[in-house]
């Protein structure tokens, strides 16, 4: 695909496998297919084996996400690990279930060189995690942490979910104040969303409450003070991390780097494509074993609304965005009004920007941001 093998290029990983559905979760997931846990697994180490064949690049980020990597047995993941072929100093992550690990598992993980761990915590507060789904408790998020640390790991984020209907400003900063207190380095932090085919979906469609758009707003400023006050610094609009231990991977995305997607679902962009794998694991299993491409559909953006989703994805980060001199008069208005600020040659959101993000993007599009209208 490439010869300089020495650039930034991703592998993901997707991983389809729960042992429950949180009740907001409209991911590709699964409760019932354990059955299909060693087939998959066959699958994506030979899917992985049949693209270094034919070229793939060393990766210097590898992310394994779902549904939920740490359900599998730990060799398991390793074997898939050891067919991906990546730098020295690759960036491995696995996202993990407080409830699906152990110390023996996660010394397995370092030993097979995973060096970066993502737990999926969402709440500290046992009633919110009752209300989205989820299985652990506040005590089990301590336990897995404590454990990560105990096999070598120190690179560490948990995952935060904030707006969940009748969620209190006093249980939200509960929720951040108990992931400050495990000193993590990187802390993502993200709004609940209402999707229609999900449990949370169909009982705000029968008339329950939905997350209200001004206490996410006031969650989101809370989560930017607290832990912009512990150390951890804004570079996305919902991750937070201490100066180095920003998510190589994910930043990945953000600079539109080209990446390659395993398994049922995933999503790859490499050479100007965008394109995904077929959605189930039975329909994956099948393509890879008749030696058939996966995926399931594909698109190529031309030039120009490339150039707006780059502009887009950059002004979600702290570096923003170069904003072309057509659309400088919308720049002096957003930074009047407290939406943006100029940094040198780049437009920075504040955090008042970043809660209207997609409002304050298409303002500046819209006038020319990138030279393409």
């Amino acid at each position: 695909m490439r010869s300089e093998r020495d650039e930034k290029f991703g592998i993901y990983v997707h991983i389809p496998f729960c042992a429950a559905r949180c009740d907001y979760c409209d991911f590709a997931t699964w409760t019932d297919r354990a059955h299909l846990v060693d087939d998959y697994v066959d699958a994506c180490i030979a899917d992985l084996t049949r693209r270094d064949t034919a070229g793939l690049p060393d990766a210097t980020s590898v992310f394994f996400g779902g549904g939920t990597p740490s359900l599998l047995a730990a060799d398991q993941l390793a074997r898939i690990l050891d067919a991906v072929p990546r730098t020295a100093d690759a960036e491995v992550t696995v996202e993990c279930n407080p409830d699906s690990v152990d110390l023996a598992k996660l010394r397995t993980y370092r030993r097979a060189g995973v060096n970066r761990l993502s737990f999926g915590v969402q709440s500290m507060v046992p009633r919110i995690l009752a209300a989205l789904g989820r299985t652990h408790d506040p005590a089990n998020v301590a336990r897995a942490i404590a454990a990560a640390r105990d096999a070598g790991f120190t690179r560490l984020n948990v995952d935060l979910i904030y707006g969940t209907p009748g969620e209190t400003v006093e249980e939200w900063r509960a929720s951040l104040e108990g992931a400050v207190a495990l000193g993590v380095p990187h802390v993502s932090a993200y709004a609940l969303t209402v999707e229609p085919a999900t449990p949370l979906g169909r009982r705000v469609a029968a008339g329950a409450a939905a997350p209200d758009d001004d206490t996410q707003a006031d969650a989101y400023l809370l989560a930017d003070e607290l832990l912009g006050a512990a150390g951890l610094e804004w570079y996305e609009v919902s991750n937070w991390a201490t100066r180095g231990e920003e998510c190589r991977h994910n930043l990945l995305y953000w600079d539109e780097g080209e990446y390659v997607g395993i398994g049922c679902a995933a999503h790859g962009h490499t050479a100007g494509r965008r394109w995904w794998n077929v959605r189930t694991p039975e329909r994956y299993i099948e393509a890879i074993r008749a030696g058939t491409s996966a995926e399931g559909g594909a698109e190529r953006l031309d030039p120009a609304p490339r150039a707006e989703e780059a502009c887009a994805l950059a002004l979600r980060t702290r570096s923003g965005a170069v904003i072309a001199p057509a659309a400088a008069a919308v720049v002096d208005d957003l930074a009047g009004s407290g939406f943006v600020r100029r940094v040198g040659d780049r437009v920075v959101l504040t955090p008042r920007g970043r809660l209207l993000a997609s409002d304050v993007t298409a303002r500046l599009l819209v006038a020319g941001a990138v030279g393409t209208r």
